[in-house]
Formats: C-alpha cells, structure tokens, sequence
C-alpha cells in the first residue's frame, strides 16, 4: 500500500450540501431550516479540495468559502443537466472570476446546443450585466464521466437516469472508506426512461452498499398521479431503492418549492418509520442546507 493509499483509507469523505431545493429558489420563513437554495453538493476526502456536483443558486456560498483556494489546484464541477435550477448560481461563483483559477466543467450538452454554449449563455448581454469576457478562471468542458475517472483520491462514475431531457447521477468511491451515490433528478417509476437511461436495477445496483444515497423525493404519494413524466420520484420510491440497494444513510433531496420545513420532517419521519418497521439498518435524513455527513466505513 503506498503512503498516499494509506491516507485515504484513514481520511473520511465530508459530504455538504449547499443548495437543496429543486426548480426555483424558495426562501422565506417556512424553508429557514432546509433552505431554499437550488441544487449544489460537495464531496472532499478529508480536508482536501472538493468535488462540486451541480451549480444551483447553493453554489454563491460555496464560491465564498473558497476565497482561499490555491489557484493552483484545479477545481471540478459535475453536472447532473443544465436545467435553470441545477445552472443558475454559476454567475455568482466567485472562483470563476479569480485570474490563475482552473476550472473543468463535466457535463452533457444538448442535441442543439453544446454544453459551452449553455454555459456562455447564461452570461450573455440580454440576462446578465457583466459578459463571459470578464471570467477570470481557464474553464475546460469535458465530457461527464460515463467510465470512471480518478480526482484526488476518489473514483467517479456518471450513469444517465430518468429525466426529461436527460440527466446524469453520480457515484464516488474512496476504497477502504466509503461511497456516495448522488442522483439529484430521476423518475424511479418513469413508464418510459428515456433513451439510454438506466434502468431501475442498473441503479439498484449502482447504489449497491452506498454509505449515502442523495436521491430525489420531490414528491409525495398523493401528489405523484399528477406529475408522471416530470422527471421525479417520490419519497417513497427513494426509499424502497434506497432499502433495495442496502444503503447506511438516504438523504431525501430535490425539495418541492413550495414544501415547509414542517412537511418536510413529516416525510423523512414517516421514511424512517417504515424503514425501522421492515428491520432496516437505515437512517433516513432530509437534506438542508449547512448540513455535512462525515462518512467512513
């Protein structure tokens, strides 16, 4: 075992969410407690440099906590889609403006439009008052990593899921020390999953052993008969993948606009209620902004 594998398997991976609200940004007095910022997430091996998946409104703190980040160190961001609330806050990541600061941009484009161009275009003259001209930092677009790729001491791998549009869901393992899988979007009970997407078990599988699954629970039972086809999942379906999979820890992400803190203790509590009734070893959580796990086998 060399000394730098050694160090990974005694670090633990720290997972902090940034933003994890879905469609449209939702602050106000019923969303202080799991925010209403829109999707970011970070997943760093000890205290080293982060992974960023996603860049909803969530990411502007995070650019501000990394006012100290050594321009040195290239900083990835891996995008699930570029749907507005998984996009957005990208024009307020400050480390994007900063001279020297490297930054690689994994994602899929769009049949008409190459990932470059979306990005470009949310600084464009009409919607944003400084121009793409001014990004300080040397961005690179690279495909998403659909074989695995090796960035400080984690493995990534991308699977596309069920999503209009397309989206893709992450997986991250330290050998020896954990796994965190991160699907933000996807339509578990989707009747068409759309092309190339994986199936249900491809992604049972997938998650298989996770210590943390990050999955979509937009919906609730009730509501789910009005919104087949949108691309989300409703907490119950999580948590059966998430029980299926065998998974230590379920964070319910992607919250509804317009769910209170209130209803949503009441979903990650009847989560749990059910998982404890099956005899499940699984803690179920509701994913707020601030919140950090600190994973390790």
């Amino acid at each position: 075992m060399t000394e730098d594998e050694s160090g990974a398997r005694n670090a633990a991976m720290r997972v902090r969410f940034w933003g994890t609200r879905g469609s449209i940004p939702s602050p106000g007095p019923d969303t202080t407690r799991y925010g209403g910022n829109t999707p970011c997430v970070t997943v760093a091996l000890g205290s080293g440099v982060p992974l960023i998946f996603d860049a909803g409104t969530g990411i502007r703190a995070l650019g501000i906590s990394l006012d100290g980040h050594s321009p040195d160190e290239p900083l990835d961001l891996f995008l699930s889609h570029t749907h507005w609330d998984h996009i957005q806050g990208l024009p307020f990541f400050a480390p994007m403006f900063r001279r020297g600061t490297q930054l690689r941009i994994w994602g899929s484009g769009h049949p008409e439009r190459t990932l470059e161009h979306t990005i470009q275009g949310l600084l464009a003259p009409d919607v944003f008052p400084v121009s793409f001209d001014a990004v300080g930092a040397a961005i690179e677009f690279r495909a998403p990593p659909l074989d695995p790729v090796e960035l400080r001491g984690m493995r990534i791998r991308a699977m596309p899921v069920r999503h209009p549009g397309g989206a893709l869901a992450y997986r991250i393992d330290v050998a020896g020390v954990a796994a965190v899988v991160y699907v933000p979007d996807n339509e578990l009970r989707a009747e068409q999953p759309g092309a190339g997407a994986a199936s249900r078990d491809a992604l049972r599988e997938a998650s298989r052993g996770a210590a943390l699954l990050i999955h979509d629970g937009t919906y609730t039972e009730e509501e789910s008969a009005d919104f087949m086809g949108w691309g989300h999942s409703t907490t119950d379906d999580a948590l059966q993948l998430a029980l299926d999979a065998g998974v230590k820890t379920l964070a319910l992400f992607h919250h509804a606009p317009g769910r209170t803190d209130e209803e949503i203790d009441g979903m990650v509590s009847r989560c749990a209620a059910r998982a404890a009734h099956e005899g499940a070893p699984l803690r179920v959580v509701g994913a707020a902004e601030g919140m950090e796990l600190v994973l390790k086998s």
